[in-house]
């Protein structure tokens, strides 16, 4: 099988006459065309590999320009620029071949006496072979969708099959460079250009875009296997777009399991699965025991979707709130969005009802929110947890010891419940809860003596201050408190 042309076999050829002015280190750069351009910026019509020829009538004058320009083309994947002599060439300057030295360019002087027809049809018959290669890789690479459906190939596995078939490392990411599918590696971020629309030839290989609704999904990136034969910019093009069609059943598997989830929790939290049928439905969805509800609040939809991408969970929104059932460990993830107020069951074992799980759940978060903590685990309140049920009983505790303070509150519209309540959860730390009043400490002070003379009860005694404890987490949970 033939070898692919590079630059020093078309240097070593009688016939042609070139001459090697700069740019040696890149003799052994592959060459799949010959063509001839006198702009100025030839980049947006190239694929790579090409030489381009010249007269001379685009290359500029001026140092910078000069290096610029050979920049250019060397970013864009040219293989060598051959510039013929005695015509139109403007003196090079010492920047212009300081960058192919750098570059490892090569920059060829072709004879007058040599058309530039005759380097074109050398490599065009050079190539012949490599072409009929390019054709067998993609027909193969285009029965990947046979694979698909023949065969349920995982993604590792089929883009491994299409690199052997293309001749490229295939590398795939999101437009932030992160995981754009499992198993595909992911390239560096130094290479994803910065607009889709970009030309797709990188030095070594191509980028482009993976299309998708709405915008693209990532990029795909190809680099040239080493000792390979690569297939070209369409087998490319075909990887990206079998790339989209795997991100859009992926993305489709994701919303019928989110929907499925969805579905599943709201029959828990109903308490209309048997354990058995629970048991089974949870662990099809890859949640194995123990888990744990949460109750998110002050949360959108997207921000927790993209906390908890990748780990296992179902989730259901019921008004401004979330609920979400899942690995305990999940909490911890939950914790880090910026804004949130969680609140986390204890751990249980799957198939149990949710009635417990949810309680404990949604007390925890509206700890949260008062305190302005970001999560709270139930039990975290070693007092609050041991309320009764009962609104009797909870109303007699409240009154005894609060009766008089909500009175005062309402008549004279102070707050004096809630900055004693504020004050507490701060473990009576006066300057950090007067900061969260929004009041000045002398304030705060006032409120405390004033809130122990009506209900009577030193807030320095321990029994005191856990019956007014008892009393404020009974008032919540009656919901007696803003």
């Amino acid at each position: 099988m033939a070898t692919k042309v590079s630059v020093e076999d078309l240097l070593r050829s009688p016939a042609l006459q070139l001459r090697l002015l700069a740019g040696q280190a890149g003799l052994s750069r592959s060459v799949s065309w010959a063509h001839v351009s006198e702009l100025d910026d030839p980049t947006p019509w190239l694929l790579g590999a090409e030489v381009i020829m010249t007269t001379g009538i685009g290359v500029p004058h001026s140092a910078a320009r000069q290096r610029a320009y050979l920049e250019r083309l060397d970013d864009a994947g040219v293989s060598a620029l051959a510039l013929s002599a005695q015509l139109h060439v403007p003196p090079l300057r010492r920047a212009f071949f300081e960058a192919a030295e750098e570059r490892g360019m090569p920059v060829l002087e072709v004879p007058l006496a040599v058309p530039f027809i005759a380097i074109a049809q050398e490599v065009a018959a050079a190539v012949q072979e490599d072409a009929r290669q390019r054709l067998g890789a993609q027909l193969q690479v285009f029965g990947a969708l046979r694979w698909l459906a023949a065969e349920d190939l995982d993604h590792a596995t089929l883009f491994r099959r299409l690199e052997r078939l293309s001749g490229y490392e295939v590398f795939l990411c999101t437009p932030q460079g992160r995981p754009l599918l499992p198993g595909v590696p992911v390239p560096s971020v130094d290479v994803l250009p910065a607009v889709p629309e970009a030309p797709p030839t990188i030095p070594g290989g191509f980028v482009l875009p993976v299309p998708a609704p709405g915008g693209p999904a990532g990029f795909l990136v190809a680099f040239e296997r080493e000792g390979a034969r690569p297939a070209g910019l369409a087998v490319v093009q075909h990887i990206a777009t079998v790339a989209a069609l795997q991100v859009a059943m992926v993305r489709h598997e994701r919303e019928t399991l989110r929907r499925e989830g969805a579905e599943t929790l709201s029959e828990l939290l109903q308490d209309v699965l048997d354990p058995a049928a629970a048991r089974r439905r949870l662990a099809r969805m890859g949640l194995e025991s123990p888990i744990a509800l949460l109750a998110v609040r002050q949360v959108g939809d997207d921000a927790l979707r993209r906390a908890l991408d990748g780990r296992p969970h179902l989730m259901l929104r019921r008004g401004d709130d979330h609920y979400v059932l899942g690995s305990p460990s999940l909490a911890t993830a939950v914790a880090a969005i910026q804004g949130v107020a969680a609140g986390v069951s204890r751990p249980f074992v799957s198939g149990e009802p949710l009635r417990v799980a949810q309680r404990e759940a949604v007390w925890a978060a509206a700890r949260a929110a008062e305190s302005g903590r970001a999560l709270v685990h139930y039990g975290d309140d070693t007092t609050g947890r041991w309320l009764q049920d009962d609104p009797w009983v909870l109303t007699a505790l409240v009154e005894h010891v609060l009766g008089a303070v909500l009175a005062y509150d309402s008549a004279h519209g102070s707050q004096l419940l809630t900055s004693a309540r504020t004050w507490m959860e701060r473990d009576r730390r006066t300057e950090d809860a007067a900061a969260a009043l929004h009041v000045h400490p002398n304030t705060l002070a006032y409120r405390l003596r004033r809130f122990a003379e009506l209900t009577g009860r030193d807030l320095s005694s321990s029994a005191a201050f856990a019956e007014v404890w008892l009393a404020i987490r009974a008032a919540h949970q009656l919901g007696l408190q803003d």
